[in-house]
């Protein structure tokens, strides 16, 4: 029966048929095809889509540029004009080697040898590659992310079951898909800049970090060495103490035979070559413990190590210049505070974006077969594409929590950034009191020492001669051998306050001992 019949015979279908033509017309769908279909339509984007294409693309340039949350601002730093101490003979050294002034090749070695073989530096080193490897993942957010995937199978469908299988499916049958997916979350509140903002700054200190394990080995290894060439001398001192009372003691023993000397002046011979002799095994212990030391910050096993320069032939390196706001800038510490810092205030922009909606565009462009000579025709193409808004409604305070602990972490560390500059100020002071006040320690020991030689000298002609008794004489040496022994501590101590000041300082010299690592990891390999 034709349609004009049936429109004759059933007037409802004749209404319900002219309503379906009307809906059809109005499609989308159909209106979508016919803009398709048309022969005029120009080569590329369709005008709906260009549309699209446009209002995405305004809106990236519009919420492209916005970054939720404070942009870093250094923070106001009250620096001293003056130091407390002054050194009028100051030079400008700190951007130098200062290691060599002290005109010992042995120590310019050590310190070569613990820049490149140092464990603590090796792992500085490993950890900055870490900190790439996560800056890299921070900063990812900010790029489309594609994957591919690959399917090849064989599978056989029940046909009894409850869905029975279409006629003429193939059963069993194969299947071929290849298909690319596509991602990309548009940044338009700076989360993923605020995030890799954050990365990049741990990434700096990482840097800053390793340059202050650097600026420590230095330093660690000249006082160790330092304060070994102290011992040696202590050492020496007691050595020489011990075998002039030894002689002493033995000159007494055949007097006291002869009936020259009492049993008394015997014996007060004898407990001063012993006490001389018990003051060797301690000074050896602590050089034992030093080398092992040392040896560890040359990233060997314990072991002796090599002298050069006595303490008495190595030359005093002269005192580095700088006024306090330079210290802020040379210093690996104050640095990583700071890029501590930088970190902690970005992530509370990316913290306060999670307020806002997110719009994430993915797609899939690919192909699916059940023969695999078709995979790339035209048929089996699929494609698809969407827009996803999501916004946060209720998080329980998730959200708020978060962005009240990074505030938190931001002022943990401003306090800390804050703390470290003082605690630089303090140290170049302490150093810079140190070395004066150590220097007149030093020279007033020295007369001491020169006049106790000259007491003790004279006390021993003095009992020689029978004007006074062996006490004199005892008190004499035992003061002088004390004023020996103190003053090779000082003088250790005014090296090493030299080289704390160095390290209090900072400056261009912890660069050059970095580049002495890494043309040194250049050459071994």
């Amino acid at each position: 029966m034709s349609s004009r019949l049936l429109k004759k015979a059933h007037p409802r279908f004749a209404i319900r048929t002219s309503l379906l033509n009307v809906a059809q017309d109005f499609s989308p769908a159909k209106k979508f095809d016919d803009v398709l279909n048309q022969k005029s339509r120009p080569k590329g984007l369709a005008y709906s889509e260009l549309n699209i294409f446009l209002c995405l693309l305004l809106s990236f340039i519009i919420f492209g540029c916005m970054k939720v949350g404070p942009d870093y601002k250094r923070p106001t730093i009250e620096s001293p004009a003056t130091w407390r101490f002054e050194e009028s003979e100051a030079r400008d050294t700190a951007n130098t080697a200062w290691w060599e002034q002290f005109h010992d090749p042995v120590l310019n070695e050590l310190i070569a040898t613990a820049l490149r073989e140092n464990y603590d530096v090796r792992s500085a080193a490993a950890r900055i590659d870490e900190y790439i490897g996560r800056y890299w993942v921070g900063r990812s957010g900010l790029f489309p992310q594609a994957n591919v995937n690959a399917q090849a199978g064989r599978s056989r469908f029940s046909e009894e079951g409850p869905a029975p299988l279409t006629p003429g499916v193939k059963n069993p049958s194969d299947v071929y898909d290849l298909s690319i997916l596509g991602s990309w979350e548009l940044d338009l509140w700076g989360r993923w800049r605020r995030t890799a903002e954050a990365a990049r700054a741990d990434l700096l200190g990482t840097t800053e970090a390793r340059q202050g394990v650097i600026l420590s080995l230095v330093s660690s290894v000249a006082i160790g060495y330092i304060n070994l060439r102290e011992l040696d001398k202590q050492l020496e001192i007691a050595v020489r103490t011990a075998k002039s009372r030894g002689e002493s003691y033995r000159i007494f023993k055949r007097r006291f035979e002869g009936g020259v000397v009492s049993e008394l002046e015997l014996n007060q011979s004898k407990s001063e070559y012993e006490t001389a002799l018990a003051s060797i095994p301690p000074i050896q212990r602590s050089i034992a413990s030093q080398e092992n030391a040392l040896s560890i910050l040359l990233g060997r096993n314990p072991a002796s190590i090599p002298r050069g320069s006595s303490l008495d032939n190595l030359i005093l390196p002269s005192v580095p210049a700088g006024i306090p706001s330079e210290v802020l800038a040379r210093r690996p510490d104050i640095r990583q505070s700071e890029q501590a810092l930088i970190a902690a205030n970005a992530r509370i922009g990316a913290a306060k974006a999670q307020y806002f909606p997110t719009i994430s565009l993915t797609g899939l462009l690919g192909w699916s077969s059940t023969e695999l000579s078709n995979l790339f025709t035209g048929p089996a193409k699929v494609w698809s594409w969407a827009g996803v808004l999501t916004s946060p409604i209720f998080t329980g305070g998730s959200i708020a929590g978060q962005v009240k602990a990074t505030k938190a972490i931001q002022e943990q560390a401003l306090y800390s950034y804050q703390g470290a500059i003082q605690n630089a100020f303090r140290e170049v002071d302490d150093s810079l009191a140190g070395q004066k006040l150590t220097r007149q320690q030093l020279q007033a020991q020295g007369d001491a020492v020169k006049s106790l030689s000259e007491y003790a000298r004279i006390a021993r002609l003095r009992y020689e001669n029978g004007y006074t008794s062996y006490i004199e004489v005892l008190d004499a040496e035992r003061s002088l051998f004390s004023a020996e022994l103190e003053y090779a501590r000082i003088q250790g101590a005014l090296f090493v306050t030299l080289v704390n000041l160095y390290k209090a300082m900072g400056g261009g010299w912890v660069v050059i001992a970095d580049q002495m690592t890494s043309d040194q990891a250049q050459s071994s390999k």
